[in-house]
This record gives C-alpha cells, structure tokens and sequence, in this order.
C-alpha cells in the first residue's frame, strides 16, 4: 500500500482527490497541512507522493519542499504548466519563484505525455478548460489538417465548482441561478496553456470561457478551417488513431455529448463533424472538470508515476457515487 499526502483537501478538487483515492485499492489518502512543514509531512506519513490542490502561490513553495524531501508531486494549480517565467508573470500578475522546476516538469495530459509523466518527479496537472479543448483538437492540430491562419475558435462552458471553493460575489446563488454568462474575455490564465501545449500562436486563437448554472461539467465547443477538405470517416479515423478505445477519451460515432454523459467519471468525450464542403470542422468535448478536468486526471498521472494501471480506482464502478453535500462547504 502507497501512500499519499493531499494539501489542500478542503476544496472541491481536494475532497474529490480523497474521495476517489478512497476507493483505489493501493494507495492510502492522507490529509496534511502546510503548517505543519511539507517536509516533515512527506517524512512523517512516509509519502510517496503529494498532491498540491492549492492555489499556484502555494504550490510555488509547497512544490520544492516536497520534492526535496523524496517525494514525487503532482500539482493541480498552474504553478509549473508554463514553461517561460515571463509568460507565467504576464498571465499570473506574479514573478516564477521556482523557475529551476520548469524545465524537468511534465504536462500531465497523459493521453499525450505518458511515457514522461511515468518517470517524472513533478507533473503539471492540466487545468480543467485545457483538458478540454487541448484533447478535442490535438489530433487536427498534429496532423497538420487546421488552417490556423483562419483562426481557432474556442467556446467553453464550465459549471461553477470550476471557480473554486473560496466564496465570491459573482459565483454565489443569486448570481448563478438562472443566470449564463461570459467572464475573463481575452484575459483567461488558461489560454497561455493551450497554446503551449498546441504549438499555435495568440493571433491565431479565440478562447471565451462562461458559467453556468450547474455544479460540475465543461462542454467546449471548437470550430477550425482545414487545409484540405476532409470527410467525417476521415476525421474519425484521425482521431481513433490518437485515441484508442479503452482509454479515457472516448470518441463518439454520432451523437454530440453533453454533461451528464461524463459528470462524475474520468471521460472525456468527444464528437466531431464537418460541413458539406468538408473544410469547417465543429469539435465537441465534454469532460466532468473536477475529475477529468482536476482530480482523476491526477490520479490517472499517479497511477503512472507509480506503476499502476492507467485506470485503477477511475473506472466504473469503482468511482463511488457523490454523496457530499456542497451547502455544507
């Protein structure tokens, strides 16, 4: 049995870490406090892994002390996703304290960094609107297939556990509760990620993030040009190609997703089809954001960092229902 330290479980992403990692099977959770020394923590519960469900000012200090004291990180802020100070400066409003961890941490995507994220100490957790979009257009963007020049376009809806358990004037019921809109326009902290893991530059790409009145989900919906026109047999086999079945990111053959289909589990889910022209393709992607989009993906890069399979404790039925009642936090 391992063992692993979470800081930060009185979260939304902490509590649904302990949740899932209490039904695993081979790793034991571990609340731990900051007060108390990261490194006695690691050396007291004898860790063997920590996760950082904090905040990216925590995780700049937290990060460099658990690893120093033998253990290996998986961090679920934005603290070491950016691999340029300068650009981490620009979109954080802070200077880089641990500049020296950038250059060996992993992006924890591991449909696309697998084999890194298996002998990494310090793994970037992807956040949770990047997931979704970096997942529903990487393969297009691999293959060479998106006109970027005609520009990419990124429309992501995200449930309101996405803005965090610390309260605020604009996620409280009032302002939620039949209520849609947009927010962080041109300005959101997660669209140097994207692009960083997508290889396109900011003139090229349109990111718009909203919130919705729902508690867990993100759908994001993306629209490109391609280079050459494609048929949608074609696009499927593109994407099949990248995403075998059995894996976590599940492409559909006819249906568009929506957030039932993935709330509480690990998927992601994704549709695509193409105009009549077979040169505008429309890309769907679905994912639950506190497990695909925060606390599974961390266990699923866990499971890899210490030799499990990819989908122990993540896989139905084993995920246990939700019973926690969000009124109560």
């Amino acid at each position: 049995m391992r063992t692993a330290g979470i800081l930060g479980v009185s979260g939304y992403s902490g509590q649904e870490l302990m949740r899932l990692l209490a039904r695993h099977g081979e790793v034991r959770p571990v609340a731990i406090e900051k007060e108390a020394g990261m490194g006695g923590a690691v050396r007291a519960h004898a860790l063997q892994v920590v996760f950082l469900a904090t905040p990216h000012e925590v995780s700049l200090d937290a990060a460099p002390a658990a690893l120093e004291a033998g253990a290996r990180v998986v961090d679920l802020s934005g603290a070491f996703r950016l691999k340029d100070p300068a650009v981490f400066q620009r979109w954080y409003g802070m200077p880089h304290t641990a500049p020296h961890l950038l250059a060996e941490a992993v992006y924890g995507l591991a449909e696309l960094n697998g084999e890194a994220v298996r002998g990494a100490r310090l793994v970037a957790n992807p956040g949770c609107y990047p997931t979704s979009v970096i997942c529903g257009l990487h393969p297009l963007i691999c293959a060479a297939a998106v006109d970027t020049a005609a520009g990419v376009i990124c429309d992501s809806k995200s449930g309101v556990s996405g803005a965090g358990h610390r309260p605020a004037a604009n996620t409280h019921f009032v302002e939620v509760h039949e209520n849609f809109k947009a927010y962080a326009v041109l300005r959101h902290r997660h669209v140097p990620e994207m692009l960083q893991a997508l290889g396109l530059s900011l003139d090229d790409f349109f990111f718009t993030a909203h919130l919705l009145p729902v508690t867990r989900g993100i759908l994001s919906t993306m629209y490109v040009k391609l280079r050459r026109a494609w048929t949608r047999d074609e696009l499927l086999a593109l994407y099949r190609g990248r995403y075998p079945q059995g894996g976590f990111i599940r492409v559909r053959e006819s249906g568009a997703p929506n957030l039932r289909d993935v709330q509480e589990t690990n998927y992601c889910d994704i549709y695509l089809t193409v105009d009549e022209s077979g040169t505008r393709a429309v890309v769907i992607s679905c994912i639950d954001n506190l497990v695909k989009g925060a606390a599974g993906q961390a266990i699923q890069n866990m499971n890899l960092m210490l030799g499990f399979h990819m989908n122990q404790g993540l896989v139905w039925p084993q995920i246990a229902p939700i019973t926690r009642d969000y009124s109560s936090v």
